[in-house]
C-alpha cells in the first residue's frame, strides 16, 4: 500500500467515525501493536537463562561429572525454577562481569559478587547466599605481616574490579604509606599462585576462595582480615522492569526455607576443613610416587563397576595411603583396607593383591550404593554409600532414624552427618536397632575422601595458567 493510499484510507476512516459519536469514544488499538514483554517474560519466552560468571572453585569450574561450583549449582537451580535452559559467558576479568552488568549483555551476573556501599550504587542485588570476609595472604616460610603497616616491607598485588580496592583505601587512611599494585590482566586464584611462587609476596582473597584453593598450594597461608563481613549475592542491571529480579528473591526464599541452599554450601564448603598441611603435602608426593603404580586398576575397576576412577583412588588413599601390604590392628588389610568378611562377600581371597583389593573394594561399594534409596539424589547418595563402607549399613540406618526422630531429612548428608556422632552417647545407641558406634569416624572419613578426590581431579584435569611459572607480574598499575 503506497503513501497516498494509506493517506485516502485513513481520511475516509476519520471522517466515518466523525459521523458515528459512539466511535469517538471506543479506544482503538494503534496498527501492528506489539505486547510488551517484560524481562521474565523474555527469559521464559526465549527458553535461555544467560549469566554472567568467572572460572573458580567458589563459582564455576569443570568437575569429574560436568560443570559444578556454588555459583553454577544456583543458577542451574534457578532456571529449573523458570522451566528454561541455562548459558554461561565468561569474561576475561572480574572486571568486564561487571562492566557486562551494566551494560545488560547478559539477564545478570552470578560470580561470587561481595555487597558494598558502593558497588550498591551501582546494581540491585538478590537477597545474599553466601558470608565471606577479605583475608590477606603470604606464603609459609615467608615474613607473616600482623597488621597493614607491615604490608609495606614487601609487594601486595590484587585484582582489578574486585571489592578488595575499596577496603584497601579505607585502610590506607589510617595507613598513609601502605600501597598495592592492581592487574588487570590476572584474577584473584592467578596472582595467588603468584604468591605460592614467591613472585609476588602478598594478595587479597575471599576467605571462601582460598578455603578451597588452599587444598591445591598447601603453602598459602592467612594473616590477617582486612574487611567486615560481607556477602555474596547476585547482581542485576538497574531498571525500571524488576520482574526478574523479584522472581529471583522469590527462588532464594524457597531455597532457604527448603534448605536447599544450606545443602549447597554443605557440598561444596563443608569437607574443607579437615585435611592438614602435612597431610595436604603428603598426598601430593605419593600422587607423583605411588598413584602411577595403580592407576591403571583404578581405571579397570571404574570401568567396570561404573565409578570415576578417582573415587576408588580417594578411597584407597584414605583407607592405606596406597600401601598394598597395609594391615590394620583391627585385621583389615590391602589398598582397599577389607574386613575378612567383605573380602569373602564380594570374593577376594587374597586381600593384599593390588587387583584383587581394588576391584574388591570397588564391587563392595557398589553393593553399598545399591543398598542406598534411589530416591536420594546425587551427590549425597555416593556419601552415603562411603559411610556404609565405613561403619556399615546397619549403623548408618540407625543415625538417619535418628535424624528423622530430630525433625530433619534422613535423605540429607548433611543432616545425617551431624546425627552420626550421637552413636557414641548412651542416650541415642541404647535405643537404636545395632547399637554404640563410633560415630565421628565416617563422617571424617567421607570429609577425607571428598577432599582427595577434589584434589585427584584438580591434579589430572587441572587446567594451569599457560607457562604460569615463567610468568612475571605485569599489566599493572600502581596505587
Amino acid at each position: 500500500m503506497t503513501f497516498f493510499q494509506r493517506l485516502y484510507f485513513g481520511l475516509a476512516f476519520f471522517c466515518l467515525s466523525a459521523c458515528d459519536p459512539q466511535a469517538q469514544n471506543k479506544p482503538q488499538a494503534p496498527e501492528n501493536s506489539v505486547k510488551y514483554e517484560n524481562q521474565l517474560e523474555r527469559v521464559r519466552k526465549a527458553g535461555v537463562l544467560t549469566v554472567l560468571t568467572r572460572y573458580d572453585p567458589t563459582t564455576y569450574y569443570e568437575a569429574a561429572d560436568g560443570y559444578s561450583g556454588l555459583e553454577y549449582d544456583l543458577v542451574q537451580l534457578f532456571a529449573e525454577h523458570l522451566q528454561v535452559k541455562s548459558k554461561f559467558i565468561i569474561p576475561d576479568t572480574f572486571s568486564d562481569i561487571l562492566q557486562k552488568t551494566q551494560a545488560g549483555e547478559a539477564d545478570f551476573a552470578a560470580a561470587g559478587i561481595s555487597i558494598t556501599e558502593s558497588r550498591k550504587q551501582q546494581f540491585l542485588f538478590a537477597p545474599h547466599y553466601h558470608k565471606i570476609t577479605e583475608q590477606v595472604i603470604y606464603r609459609t616460610g615467608s615474613n607473616r605481616p600482623k597488621n597493614t603497616s607491615d604490608l609495606t616491607d614487601g609487594i601486595l598485588e590484587i585484582a582489578k574490579g574486585t571489592s578488595h580496592a575499596e577496603s584497601l583505601v579505607k585502610l590506607q587512611k589510617t595507613t598513609p604509606q601502605l600501597q598495592w599494585l592492581t592487574n588487570d590482566k590476572l584474577d584473584t586464584n592467578s596472582l595467588l599462585y603468584l604468591v605460592n611462587e614467591r613472585l609476588i609476596d602478598y594478595t587479597i582473597a575471599d576467605s571462601n576462595q582460598i578455603t578451597l584453593i588452599r587444598r591445591f598450594y598447601p603453602k598459602l597461608n592467612v594473616a590477617f582480615t582486612i574487611s567486615p563481613t560481607r556477602h555474596l549475592a547476585w547482581a542485576f542491571k538497574k531498571s525500571g522492569d524488576l520482574s526478574l529480579y523479584n522472581e529471583a528473591v522469590l527462588f532464594f526464599k524457597k531455597i532457604k526455607k527448603s534448605k536447599k541452599l544450606e545443602q549447597l554450601i554443605e557440598r561444596h564448603y563443608g569437607h574443607t576443613r579437615n585435611i592438614t598441611y602435612v597431610g595436604n603435602c603428603s598426598f601430593r608426593l605419593h600422587l607423583q610416587s605411588l598413584l602411577p603404580k595403580y592407576q591403571e586398576l583404578f581405571q579397570g575397576a571404574a570401568d567396570k563397576y561404573a565409578f570415576d576412577w578417582r573415587l576408588l583412588a580417594a578411597i584407597s588413599y584414605q583407607e592405606s595411603h596406597w600401601t598394598e601390604n597395609a594391615v590394620s590392628p583391627t585385621g583389615v588389610k590391602g589398598l582397599m583396607m577389607l574386613t575378612k568378611a567383605a573380602a569373602d562377600q564380594v570374593g577376594v581371597k587374597d586381600r593384599t593383591k593390588p587387583k584383587d583389593s581394588i576391584f574388591g573394594g570397588a564391587s563392595y561399594l557398589k553393593q553399598r550404593l545399591k543398598k542406598t534409596p534411589e530416591r536420594i539424589p546425587e551427590p549425597d547418595r555416593t556419601w552415603f554409600a562411603l559411610a556404609s563402607y565405613n561403619i556399615g549399613f546397619g549403623h548408618l540406618e540407625d543415625a538417619r532414624v535418628i535424624t528423622q526422630k530430630l525433625g530433619k531429612n534422613p535423605d540429607k548428608w548433611i543432616d545425617v552427618k551431624q546425627s552420626l556422632p550421637l552413636l557414641t552417647k548412651k542416650r541415642w545407641f541404647t535405643k537404636t536397632k545395632h547399637g554404640y558406634a563410633r560415630g565421628k569416624e565416617p563422617v571424617m572419613y567421607v570429609d577425607n575422601i571428598r577432599n582427595y578426590l577434589d584434589l585427584l581431579i584438580w591434579y589430572t584435569s587441572n587446567k594451569e595458567i599457560t607457562e604460569m611459572s615463567t610468568m612475571q607480574p605485569n599489566a599493572m598499575s600502581f596505587y
